[in-house]
């Protein structure tokens, strides 16, 4: 593909996901699906291009609002100012890509033409009079809820949700073995290196689609944020537990609980001791995890299609379980350096909703529960609303339940090198090198 086909590519990739409001994964995905002509070299080059300016989005937007040209900010402008700011090209280079010609953009009009002379020379990094939720790259109205996230810390950890982040994957110990599996990524030529907490988590520092290679279509890995096996871990899931994952999604963390409660490598195709159960009011997303259960040749995994959160079947199962796992619906603000559309198709109503949700799960599933058993509530946020206020709540209409300190239970699953003090996880990019995510450890006492 021609360099200005490559922009074409991404001006129309970056209008469906802001027509659609579709993801930017699936997006690029589903585009290259229909597309095979496109090489790897060309894959990347359009991919970059649209995470760039996904991740530049009000910076983009600020300096063509600020450029004179009365023009409103879209797909094409801010590849066009892209390419000013971040390229350091001249208006004549960017119109010479602007060409019309087959599979190229349309000829630059006269508008966009005064917009590329104007933001020439320009950088794109912060300029003293942006506001910091430009600067930064996140919604203004989140500001007074990421600085009581954050702190003293807010700048330097808010930076670090706006940069790339590598993909991490779990080892599969139901069919191979860490050291095993590492052998494999070396002889397909990927880099791979162990993280800082999670003792079944590899960093990929390749550019590399994992989902064409043999390690991974043999079911040896999942791809996995190393702060979400660490709440798994955290779960501990053993042998002979009842254990239930009420709001299992995908099934990620179903997986990972699945390989603890066999305590074992190399258990090709053995079954889970004990019962672990997978819920969600998504059927379909059920329905696609049976793939990935093939996959990694987790047996004994039963399924349960809930009608809501409050389904007959959990007042039918109360006093049950050993382990609950609520990885609850979140704002997932922990998620943006992999998905950082997300933050645009967030908006300040949908917090009420999502802290509403969240209660209502955490009263309704609290009742599987038995004495001595473990709630074990996640979120992939790092907003305090949703994570310290919510078990302070939990806490203070159900006093049946107290909370257990991480670092302890860190201690008797994981290990050492535990990366907190207090007694619930915080995990971020800055802090840890992982996805943001929340997790309280909570017993049932009576």
């Amino acid at each position: 593909m021609t360099p200005g086909a490559r922009l074409s590519a991404a001006i129309e990739i970056c209008l469906e996901i802001q027509d659609e409001g579709t993801a930017t994964d699936r997006t690029v995905d589903a585009y290259f699906k229909k597309r095979r002509y496109a090489g790897s070299k060309d894959r990347r080059a359009i991919s970059n291009r649209v995470y760039d300016v996904i991740r530049s989005q009000s910076r983009l937007d600020w300096w063509i609002e600020r450029s004179g040209s009365n023009l409103t900010p879209s797909p094409r402008l801010r590849i066009i100012a892209d390419l000013c700011l971040s390229d350091k090209m001249r208006p004549e280079e960017v119109q010479t890509l602007f060409s019309g010609a087959t599979h190229c953009p349309d000829v630059m009009d006269e508008g966009e033409t005064a917009l590329a002379g104007a933001l020439a020379g320009r950088p794109l990094t912060h300029h003293t009079d942006m506001p910091d939720w430009v600067a930064y790259e996140y919604p203004q109205w989140l500001d007074s809820r990421l600085r009581d996230a954050f702190g003293e810390n807010f700048e330097a950890e808010i930076a670090a949700f706006n940069l790339p982040a590598s993909p991490d994957i779990r080892v599969n110990m139901l069919k191979a073995t860490f050291e095993g599996v590492q052998e494999m990524l070396q002889g397909a030529q990927i880099n791979a290196a162990p993280t800082a907490y999670s003792p079944t988590a590899l960093r990929i520092t390749d550019n590399v689609r994992l989902g064409g290679t043999k390690v991974f279509s043999d079911g040896f890995i999942e791809v996995q944020d190393e702060g979400s096996q660490l709440i798994s871990l955290l779960c501990d899931a053993g042998p002979g537990m009842t254990v239930i994952d009420f709001c299992a999604g995908a099934g990620g963390k179903t997986l990972a609980m699945a390989a603890t409660m066999t305590r074992g490598t190399n258990n090709k195709g053995k079954t889970i001791k004990g019962q672990l159960i997978a819920c969600d009011v998504f059927s379909q997303r059920l329905e696609r995890m049976k793939s990935r259960l093939k996959r990694a040749d987790a047996n004994g995994i039963q399924m349960k299609t809930l009608s809501t959160e409050d389904d007959p079947w959990v007042a039918a199962n109360a006093d049950v379980a050993d382990r609950v796992l609520l990885d609850v619906p979140c704002t997932g603000t922990g998620t943006w350096r992999r998905e950082p559309d997300a933050k645009w198709r967030l908006h300040p109503e949908d917090m009420e909703k999502v802290i509403n949700t969240q209660k209502r799960i955490l009263t309704s599933a609290s009742r599987l529960v038995k004495p001595g058993g473990r709630l074990i509530y996640a979120t992939c946020s790092v907003l305090p609303d949703e994570n310290e206020k919510q078990v302070e709540w939990f806490l203070s209409e159900n006093p049946a339940f107290r909370t257990l300190d991480v670092p302890g239970v860190w201690a008797s699953t994981i290990g050492d090198n535990c990366p907190v003090s207090s007694p619930w996880l915080r995990l971020s990019p800055a802090s840890t090198q992982t996805d943001g995510f929340f997790c309280a450890v909570l017993e049932r006492t009576s």
